[in-house]
Order: structure tokens, then C-alpha cells, then sequence
């Protein structure tokens, strides 16, 4: 006989079940954390890409090329971000710069460069051409725009700078922190690139902040985000840079301007025959025009009618014409030789006969070359101001007309000029296939009104048709 004993089968202990569970809690946390926490990224990004990066407005710009002591920036570069008006004369191999007084050439590979005519000598080129692409010295640059730079240390990156920037300073904080927080990040997150690593103390410069981190820039030009809390934030400070220009006043007449046009086509008119003129304080003599594309200028000036107009309280703004020829114009308006011919010629006529002032009427011009008459206008007027000449452009409305319209560049032109003569006539003209008004009202209101916003009020001069046609 079998005896069987039965007994109650003990539950497992409580601590084991709740260290399961808590193995199971830590192990999905952490695979949690594991797969979402950004961890400091390791990787190093270069900041800067090839020899000498120019470093302008928190970003490289291209590359300088140094040469001994020399400091040369690419053209592109400084047409872009300096100076658009900066013109490639392939004529005469030059650079041509215009300020409100100067007119500087820079002939390529050579160790002079002139302004105002005047040569300027040099220890080395002015310009360069390295594989292709002009460069031009910074050293003559810095007379002419409100510009400064420093080479930097380590990564010879050429650092420009500009008047009235501004630099606010800051300084790593002296905790002792891991060196993996202390990196330059590309973007503002611990897991993307770093481009350098900071040390406590060290100074740098703080360009901008994105949520809480500050964008950072070292000695050396390297740059990246850090948190915030890691920076002490100085004082800004402006950039100031002073150029000594000459200012060349023009004397201004009170109140408006009132012109009229004398038309002289073989000779002056008898002065004794024109009566008094009333309201009239601008005489302006159509005299001299372009004769050939080597820039000679055609010159019916007179001495006897400039002294009549004086005696008469007029001044006198002596006309210049393209003689309205497209061909002669880009033969003549195309080079800076040419240019500087019609220039001189033009302030030889204003001395002789006492002018006050120069209207330049230039019209039917191929719209590819309007760049060139802004040219001219850009190198004519630093030489009409400090000869006391007043500098007026005549120009049409806005239109789609190529030759008669299309070329002129009157946003530019009115920030050269002093005035700007609208000619507000020809809506309908002499051949015109439409009978219509010389000049309507409504015309006049609704073009001037688009005229208007490239134009400044105060520059502009409206030309009124006061004649019919039958």
C-alpha cells in the first residue's frame, strides 16, 4: 500500500518578479534613449574650402590669391559685394572704377594705375590675371571704398570688413567642460559636424543666435554654433572706416529750374532778334555733337551768344548729341579711350565759352549699349563737378521702345546726375501712323507716375512740349 502525501506548492518570490520587471522597464528606456537622444556628434567638417577664403559678411566668398605681400581679390567678388559699377575695359586691357570724384584706371599687369589721369606708382601689379580671371590689389582699394582687412592666423583666410558692421564680442565661460560641448557646430545641435573646439577663456566674436545658441566665430575665422550658456556676451562695437574725398559743390539755382532748348544746326541765331524770355533761368544751345567713333565732338559753340545769355541772368548748359547715330555711338561710347576723348573735349568747350553746366542728349542708342552711356555719364561727371559744371541727362518715358526707350539705365543715372530731363513729348509724333496728342494730360500723369519710382522727385525736370503739330 502506497501512501501519498500532498503539500501546497510555494508562489515565487515577489523581489524576483518586480527585478524582471524593472530589467525589462531599463532595458526599453534605454533602447528608447539609444535610438532618439542626440549624442554629440564625433565628425569634423572643414569650414573653409581651398587657399586664402575670403571671409565677408559671416561667409566665404571665394578665394584671395596673395603674392608676396600682396593681397589680391577676384573681380567677380568684388563686383558683386563692393562695387557693381566696376567695369572691364577690353580695350585699353583696364579696370575702371568711378567714385563721386574720381575716375581710377587700373591697366592689367601693370605697376601703375591712374586717377583722375594722374599716374600712381606702385611696388607690384594692380592687376593680375591668374588662370583666367581678373584679380585686382587690395591696397588701391582701400583709398577708394570704406573697406578694411586682416589676414588670420593659421587658416590664412582674408577677412574683409565694411563700414559699419558690427562686432559684439564674448568669451567662453571658465567652467570646466567636456570638450565635446565646447565644439563649433555646423547647425545648431549637438549631432551635427563640428568645425573647431573652443577652450575656457577664449575670446570670440558672436554674429547672430538661433534659439539658445549663439553663432560663433574664433580667431581664425572658423566658425559654428554653441550653446548659449557657455558664452559671457561683451560689448558691440561699429566698424568705422573715414575716406578724405573732396566734395565738388555745384552751385544751385533759387528755386526751379525753367529751360529751354536753343536749336542751333549750322549757326548761332542773331541774339538781338530774341526777346526777353520770361520765367527762363536755363539756356541750354544744342552745340556740340559726336562726328565720328573715334569721339570727336563737332563744336558750333559761341562766345558772343554765351556772353549774351549771361548778360541776360541765364545759364548757360551747353548740349552734347550722339548725333542720334546707334553705330557711332557704340564705336565711340564703347571704350574708355573714347570716352575720356569726348570728355575732354566737352571741358575744353565749357572753358572757352564760360558754361554753367552740360545736357547730355543721347538717344537711339542699342539697347545692348546703355551700359556704355552710364559709363560715360559715370566718368564724365566727377571732371564736369570740379569744373563747376551741372551734369543733366535727358531721357524719355519708360517704355518697350528698344532704341528710343529700352537702353536707358535711369535708376543708375539718377544717382549720377543732378538732374534728369524727362522728355514728355511724342506720344504721338511727326510720322506717326495714329492721330493723337504731342503730349496729353492723362500721357504725362500716368508715365510720370511710373517715372517716378526710379527717379527722385527732386532730380527730375519735366520737358514740356510747347509746339503742334498739324
Amino acid at each position: 500500500m502506497y501512501e501519498i502525501e500532498t503539500s501546497k506548492k510555494k508562489a515565487p518570490a515577489k523581489k524576483f518578479i518586480f527585478a524582471g520587471l524593472l530589467f525589462a522597464f531599463t532595458l526599453i528606456t534605454s533602447s528608447v534613449i539609444l535610438f532618439l537622444y542626440p549624442f554629440a556628434s564625433k565628425e569634423k567638417a572643414d569650414y573653409f574650402k581651398g587657399d586664402h577664403p575670403i571671409l565677408f559678411m559671416g561667409k566665404q566668398e571665394g578665394n584671395a590669391y596673395l603674392e608676396g605681400e600682396t593681397t589680391y581679390l577676384p573681380l567677380p567678388f568684388l563686383q558683386e559685394f563692393v562695387d557693381e559699377a566696376i567695369m572691364v575695359d577690353e580695350h585699353s586691357q583696364s579696370i575702371i572704377i568711378t567714385t563721386k570724384n574720381k575716375v581710377v584706371q587700373l591697366p592689367s599687369d601693370s605697376s601703375s594705375y591712374y586717377v583722375n589721369e594722374e599716374a600712381v606708382k606702385l611696388d607690384f601689379s594692380a592687376v593680375k590675371q591668374i588662370d583666367g580671371e581678373r584679380y585686382l590689389a587690395i591696397e588701391p582699394l582701400l583709398e577708394i571704398y570704406p573697406i578694411a582687412y586682416s589676414i588670420l592666423p593659421d587658416t590664412g583666410a582674408v577677412w574683409i570688413k565694411k563700414n559699419g558692421d558690427t562686432l559684439a564680442s564674448g568669451k567662453v565661460t571658465e567652467k570646466d567642460i567636456h570638450d565635446e560641448l565646447l565644439r563649433l557646430r555646423t547647425k545648431a545641435s549637438l549631432n551635427s559636424p563640428y568645425t573647431s573646439t573652443l577652450s575656457p577663456k577664449e575670446n570670440v566674436f558672436i554674429e547672430h543666435e538661433k534659439e539658445d545658441y549663439f553663432f560663433i566665430r574664433i580667431e581664425d575665422g572658423t566658425a559654428g554654433y554653441l550653446k548659449k550658456k557657455y558664452i559671457k556676451k561683451g560689448e558691440s562695437k561699429k566698424i568705422a572706416i573715414s575716406l578724405e574725398e573732396t566734395e565738388y559743390t555745384v552751385p544751385k539755382l533759387d528755386g526751379p529750374i525753367q529751360l529751354t532748348w536753343e536749336a542751333v544746326y549750322t549757326k548761332n541765331p542773331n541774339t538781338s532778334n530774341i526777346p526777353r524770355m520770361a520765367g527762363v533761368n536755363v539756356i541750354s544751345p544744342t552745340w556740340f555733337e559726336l562726328a565720328d567713333g573715334k569721339g570727336t565732338i563737332n563744336n558750333l559753340g559761341s562766345k558772343d551768344y554765351a556772353k549774351w545769355s549771361k548778360k541776360q541772368g541765364y545759364q548757360i548748359w551747353g548740349l552734347f548729341s550722339n548725333a542720334f547715330d546707334p553705330e557711332l555711338t557704340h564705336e565711340a561710347f564703347g571704350s574708355f579711350d573714347t570716352r575720356q576723348n569726348m570728355i575732354r573735349q566737352l571741358l575744353h568747350f565749357s572753358q572757352l565759352n564760360g558754361l554753367n553746366g552740360i545736357n547730355l542728349d543721347i538717344e537711339n542708342v542699342n539697347p545692348a549699349d546703355g551700359p556704355y552711356i552710364t559709363q560715360f555719364v559715370r566718368e564724365a561727371t566727377p571732371y564736369f563737378h570740379e569744373a563747376g559744371l551741372v551734369v543733366s541727362m535727358d531721357i524719355t518715358f519708360i517704355s518697350s521702345s528698344g532704341n528710343w526707350s529700352a537702353f536707358y539705365e535711369r535708376d543708375k543715372l539718377a544717382g549720377i546726375a543732378d538732374y534728369m530731363v524727362v522728355m514728355a513729348y511724342d506720344e504721338h509724333w511727326g510720322s506717326s501712323q495714329v492721330a493723337g496728342s504731342v503730349a496729353s494730360l492723362p500721357w504725362v500723369e500716368e508715365n510720370l507716375k511710373h517715372l517716378l519710382e526710379v527717379v527722385p522727385n527732386e532730380k527730375l525736370l519735366l520737358g514740356v512740349p510747347l509746339y503742334t503739330r498739324l
